[in-house]
């Protein structure tokens, strides 16, 4: 049996990047809060800083496809921001499907507050961090990797 490890999950965007944690025993992943793009790019303090916070020992990454399984406007973009990844910190990256992440974490925060249990508004960043949970729950269950 291999031991669990820690894993670090984003959801790249053109204006803000969401981050997520999680770990293979429990197969859980929560949102840990988006880092801003700017037009020089990605806020790379706030990624090392959860980086180093959290010891992840390998990170996800949502790679954006279309519909139909071909590549999106942002897939470009999005394997330059995993390269870079690898690069700042030597851990392995994976890529996985993040078709309707966002979708998915969006519906599930409209009904956490529907239901009372979520009482602060939803807002975008919200979004993004929950939708890198849900990338990185389908990574945990083994599903959408696209290595």
């Amino acid at each position: 049996m291999t031991r669990p490890q820690i894993v670090l999950a984003f959801d790249f965007g053109l204006k803000r990047i969401g981050i997520a944690c999680g770990d293979t025993l429990t197969k859980r992943a929560a949102p840990r809060g988006a880092a801003s793009v700017s037009r020089t790019g990605p806020d790379w303090d706030v990624i090392t800083r959860q980086v180093r916070a959290l010891a992840p020992e390998l990170l996800v990454v949502g790679a954006p496809y279309n519909a139909d399984g071909s590549d999106a406007v942002l897939t470009e973009a999005v394997q330059r921001f995993a390269a870079e990844l690898r690069r700042r910190f030597g851990l392995p990256v994976h890529l996985v499907d993040e078709r309707y992440s966002s979708l998915e974490a969006s519906a599930a925060l409209r009904a956490q507050r529907a239901s009372g249990r979520r009482r602060r508004r939803v807002q975008r960043a919200d979004v993004d961090s929950a939708a890198a949970a849900v990338i990185l729950g389908r990574f945990l269950q083994g599903e959408g990797k696209r290595t």
